[in-house]
């Protein structure tokens, strides 16, 4: 369909599940004839594959649209802004005259991107299309991954938890899951093009089911893969998270000693109104018995301030919760209410913004402490890192690695490169950093 090698640059906002996807745009416009650049300048057209979980990143999407078309001052340049901010504002945002887009698409639509830019580019008219179907996997695309240390392979696409803050059910639509078969495929051709580790992703990784296989069994048959070093999966939901899923863990080496387990709340009404289905005591006893299995794994979270009618007392509980669970680091943010969502419906945007500013600056106050405590414990030990950058943001001198729990080491420059595997003494820690020195790596 496209001849002349139009050229795109794809800048991406969001999750690990949009950089996955832009995997996967990437290969459909290859496949048709278009030609990727890394940057914007030079760029026929601009795809912009985005996030709606928060307000601020819509926003910020809006404000990079304004910037480019100044930028662009006066060239035909075609913009298209992909994923779920399109099926969360729908064909508002097509129409929107301040905005100046000429097409949207949604996460199950990447198939139909050439024919939306040439219907665009024809009739010189706006297109759209945001059909959700619980059909579209892509699993016969092959993602068009740079190389990396990292592959991100989504396992299953929307979700069905409804978790009343949560847009993902209506911009993502609902749960499904793909073929194991696909999936183990996809892993082998990603190992044998040098990627040392896998990333298993999923709105809720432990609700994958296919036939007779369930999460468990997935990644049982995942870790017996040769070549696999490392195997990560985000993000299991603590309410249906089984022990046999531990025994995996416990089973394979190569599985990390890290999981990501969403608290949100540790109140139990607020955590009710949200519609987690599990309570703080059913959460804590669940930490206890991963570390029952695992006593040094590295636990992560996400946190909500400020939902609505949250009191005092009850934002107390998610602080007391915190400072007993000790987490490794959290992402902690403030209650944005998104149109659409049963938060939105059904109760009033209550706390003032003030108040969830208070509260989120004691939480990071909490977290950073306990970071730090528990990064200057590894002090003296010897961790394991894969290399992913030969230089630091900081320093030319230094060159950055992730151990098994994800956490950044900062490590001297010497004779090494991305994706080798460098064992080192950690001697020395922050809250967000350890550093060290080589004790031996790799050849």
């Amino acid at each position: 369909m496209i001849t002349d090698k139009k050229k795109v640059y794809l800048k991406v906002w969001g999750c690990q599940m949009n950089e996955s996807d832009s995997e996967i745009i990437r290969s459909i416009l290859v496949q048709c004839g278009f030609a990727y650049i890394s940057q914007e300048e030079g760029a026929d057209i601009v795809l912009l594959n985005t996030c709606a979980v928060r307000e601020g990143a819509v926003r910020r999407v809006r404000s990079y649209v304004h910037e480019l078309r100044y930028r662009a001052k006066g060239r035909k340049l075609l913009i298209g802004i992909l994923g779920c901010i399109p099926t969360h504002l729908k064909e508002s945002l097509v129409d929107d005259k301040n905005l100046d887009i000429d097409f949207i698409a949604g996460p199950d639509s990447y198939r139909r991107l050439p024919s939306l830019i040439h219907e665009v580019q024809t009739k010189q008219k706006k297109a759209s299309d945001l059909l959700l179907t619980k059909e579209e996997n892509y699993e016969d695309i092959i993602p068009a991954r740079n190389s990396g240390i990292n592959a991100w392979v989504t396992i299953m696409r929307g979700c069905d938890n409804f978790c009343t803050y949560c847009v993902v059910p209506y911009t993502r639509g609902r749960e499904r899951s793909k073929n194991p078969k696909a999936i183990i495929h996809e892993i082998y051709r990603a190992t044998e093009k040098g990627f040392p580790q896998v990333t298993l992703l999923g709105q809720n990784v432990n609700s994958y089911k296919y036939s007779d296989w369930d999460f468990t069994r997935l990644l049982s048959e995942v870790s017996q893969i040769p070549k696999l070093r490392r195997l990560r999966f985000v993000a299991p939901h603590p309410k249906d998270f089984p022990q046999e899923l531990l025994e995996v863990m416990q089973n394979h080496r190569n599985i990390c000693r890290h999981i990501h387990l969403p608290l949100q709340a540790g109140n139990n009404r607020i955590l009710k109104m949200m519609n987690r289905n599990y309570t703080q005591e059913q959460f804590l006893s669940l930490v206890q018995q991963m570390r029952s299995f695992f006593p040094t794994i590295v636990l992560t979270t996400d946190i909500i301030v400020g939902f609505p009618t949250e009191t005092d007392e009850e934002f107390n509980d998610t602080f007391e919760a915190m400072k007993n669970i000790e987490f490794d680091s959290a992402f902690i943010f403030k209650y944005s209410q998104r149109q659409g969502t049963l938060a939105a419906k059904r109760y009033p945007d209550d706390v003032p913004q003030v108040k969830k500013t208070e509260r989120i600056v004691k939480l990071n106050e909490l977290q950073k402490n306990i970071s730090t405590k528990k990064n200057q414990g590894h002090i003296s030990e010897i961790h394991e890192i894969i290399i992913d950058a030969e230089t630091t943001s900081k320093s030319k001198d230094h060159f950055q690695g992730r151990n098994e729990g994800n956490k950044i080491v900062i490590i001297p420059s010497g004779p090494y490169k991305k994706g080798q595997a460098v064992a080192v003494r950690i001697t020395d820690a922050s809250a967000h950093t350890l550093k060290g020195t080589v004790v031996s790596f790799e050849t």
